[in-house]
Parts: C-alpha cells; structure tokens; sequence
C-alpha cells in the first residue's frame, strides 16, 4: 500500500469532527453540513440510493440495465469528488456519451410505441422507483445550478449536462419497463 492509499484508508467511520456541524471537503475546507455544497452532495448520495433500489429491483429480463445504471452510481460519485473538490479528480466527457448512448438505444427499441406525453407517474414498482429516482435527479440539478451561481467556483457545464441526460434516461427507461411489462401507460391532461 503507497502513502496515497494509506492517507484514504479510514481507521473508523465515526471521526467524531462533524458533531457540531461542521464537515470537511475534499481539500480540507470546513463547511456547515447544511451549506448549498453540502445539499448538493448529499442529493447526489440521495440519488446513488434510489439508483442501487433500481438495481436491487432488476428482474432478469432487464437485467442489461445493471452494469449501465451502477455505471452512473459511479459517475455519480465521480460528481461528488468534483463538487468537494477533490484533488485532480475530473469528471469525464465519456460519461455524458455513454450516458446519451444508452438513452437512444431505448428510443429505438421503443420505436412504435413511444410515449411523447406527460404521464402519470409509476406504472410497475420498478417503473415507480425510476420516476423517484428522476424527480430526485431534477432536485439534484436545480441545487447544482443554485451552487453553481453563489459559489466561488463555477461547476463544470459537463456535470450540468450530465445530470440533465441522467434524468432523461431515467425517464426513458421508465418508460421502457412499464412498456416491457405491458402496464398501460395514463396521460396527464390539464382540465380545461
């Protein structure tokens, strides 16, 4: 083991600094636990939950979603190293590709049926899982874009697009479990 792996390698989990608090970033700056950044990383962490639900829930048959949705578990932790400012840790343009790769495999594989409206949210527990994981995904980048305006630094327009696509991708595959698990999809319709 070098000394960089030595310095990560936690002794306990309990470190007794937070007690009043105060938590640190990546590079050592103190911070409220309930500052924006903070918010913000505990958001993403929110959303990494709801992802791992997803995957717990997978039945066989969609079983290909696995590897790409604990892929985004990690691109959200590589998220949260940038958002704490984690030395040298850079968030990758490959994730936003992969990540808009893998939505239009499920539009084409949707091709005839897809739903181009507001719908009711839910549908299959898995499906209703996935639309939680969304809205949380949408109230991760609505604090990232407030963090991003009162901060100090700038967050990088790659992780604003990311979490975007991440919401749409959720979405879409929503939208293709409760297809593939044939539930019938209600429209939303503003009374008139």
């Amino acid at each position: 083991m070098d000394k960089k792996q030595k310095k990560q390698k936690m002794n306990s989990i309990s470190t007794k600094t937070g007690d009043c608090g105060q938590t640190s970033l990546a590079n050592g700056e103190r911070v409220a636990k309930d500052s924006l950044v903070m918010e913000v990383v505990g958001t993403l962490d929110e959303l990494s939950s709801w992802v791992g639900l997803v995957i717990a829930h997978l039945e066989d048959n969609f079983s290909s979603q696995e590897d790409i949705l604990s892929q985004i578990q990690q691109d959200l932790y590589q998220l949260s190293a940038v958002i704490v400012q984690a030395p040298q840790v850079k968030f990758k343009k490959l994730a936003l590709d992969q990540l808009e790769e893998h939505s239009a495999v499920l539009e084409k594989e949707m091709a005839g049926s897809w739903q181009g409206k507001f719908l009711h949210p839910g549908g299959t527990k898995l499906a209703a899982q996935l639309d939680v994981a969304r809205t949380i995904c949408r109230r991760c980048e609505r604090l990232m874009f407030k963090h991003s305006d009162s901060g100090p630094k700038k967050v990088p327009a790659l992780i604003m697009q990311y979490l975007n696509r991440l919401s749409d991708y959720l979405y879409l595959l929503r939208c293709y479990i409760n297809l593939y698990q044939k539930h019938s999809e209600k429209q939303l319709t503003p009374d008139k």
